[in-house]
């Protein structure tokens, strides 16, 4: 029976963190890869086989070491792709994975407990995990650089990162911006059955607003990272994507980030986001509810950041469907009940006389 419970909670854990990716990617949102929105050497394919390929590694090694699970989860995604796609989610949801799949109780205490207990051998693996996926923009520093071998614990490592990485910086604070930003916002949305495209798009503005998308940072600089957040603000305050105004300001600002050469991606800000949504179905109830969540997200269409949701006609009086109700037979065809023959079925009848 243990080990029963074990693997349906691996299998839980492991659906969520796919289902978090393909949900995350799915939902259209200013600068990012969706559905119709490739960007240069990006693209919504790469993205939806890598939630797929990360699967595995979840199931297998969600309850043992965090480092082991990143590495694990990398390689199974390079095998697939040629590209980094999610390197920056598997190492926000590998501590969550594994409190989610340590027991019950409070998940946030048990995170605490997941990230103390790091050490140097899941910063080795951890390092080994970035070298492969080969991240853009990623420099050089004096201290535990990524190219040398780690010489203190993976928390010691993100602590030193913190002011320049957004997911060292969860690591380094016990995840704040996803349990006190991202997670809140999703649930108070989910909660006004605001549909779910909607919900992560907005969700993902939340966070950009809130602070400088350090992807951008490092690799346009402080100052564009800085405006790109102010304008998500703007869209903020303006009501978001639940407000025409605010619909046609993500519009502005998608086109904006698009048009730059190259284009600006606020690619952290998308993988605080996929963390969030982690977080919201482990809370929901793990694999059902996650699939759940996939299937109402494909029957909804996706607005574009700048669309208003598109709304049906008032029907017309009458019957059901709007049509006007028939006062008479339709003129060129019989009466309801009469079936006039025709030719081929008079051949027909001829046919099957008897001699």
């Amino acid at each position: 029976m243990a080990e029963e419970a074990r693997l349906a909670d691996a299998g839980r854990v492991a659906a969520a963190a796919q289902i978090a990716c393909l949900l995350e990617v799915m939902a259209p949102k200013p600068g990012n890869v969706s559905r119709g929105r490739d960007l240069p050497g990006l693209t919504y394919r790469d993205f939806v086989i890598s939630a797929t390929a990360i699967g595995e590694a979840f199931r297998r090694h969600a309850g043992g070491r965090v480092g082991r699970l990143i590495l694990e989860a990398v390689r199974a995604t390079r095998r697939q792709v040629e590209t980094n796609t999610n390197l920056g989610i598997v190492l926000l949801l590998a501590p969550l994975a594994r409190a989610a799949a340590s027991g019950r109780g409070d998940l946030r205490s048990r995170l605490r407990g997941v990230l103390h207990r790091l050490d140097r051998r899941d910063a080795r693996d951890a390092y080994r995990a970035i070298r492969l996926a080969e991240p853009g923009g990623l420099g050089r520093v004096r201290r535990q650089d990524v190219r040398r071998p780690p010489t203190v614990s993976l928390l010691a490592c993100m602590r030193l990162a913190a002011g320049r990485d957004a997911v060292a910086r969860e690591y380094a604070s016990g995840f704040e911006t996803t349990f006190g930003v991202g997670l809140p916002c999703l649930r108070r949305l989910r909660d006004r059955h605001v549909p779910l495209p909607i919900a992560v798009g907005q969700t993902f503005l939340t966070i950009l607003g809130r602070r400088p998308d350090t992807l951008i940072a490092r690799r346009h600089g402080a100052g564009r990272a800085r405006a790109v957040s102010r304008a998500a603000a703007r869209v903020m305050k303006a009501g978001g994507l639940l407000s025409a105004r605010g619909r046609r300001l993500a519009e502005f600002l998608d086109r904006r980030l698009r048009s730059a050469r190259p284009p600006l991606n606020p690619g952290a800000s998308a993988d605080l986001t996929a963390a969030a949504l982690f977080l919201w179905l482990i809370e929901q109830g793990g694999p059902e509810e996650a699939a759940h969540g996939v299937t109402a997200l494909r029957r909804t269409r996706s607005p574009r950041p700048g669309s208003s949701p598109g709304r049906r006609a008032a029907p017309r009086p009458g019957r059901r469907g709007g049509r006007p109700p028939r006062s008479g037979p339709v003129r060129g065809r019989p009466p309801r009940g009469r079936r006039l023959p025709g030719p081929r079925n008079s051949a027909r009848r001829r046919s099957r006389r008897i001699p």
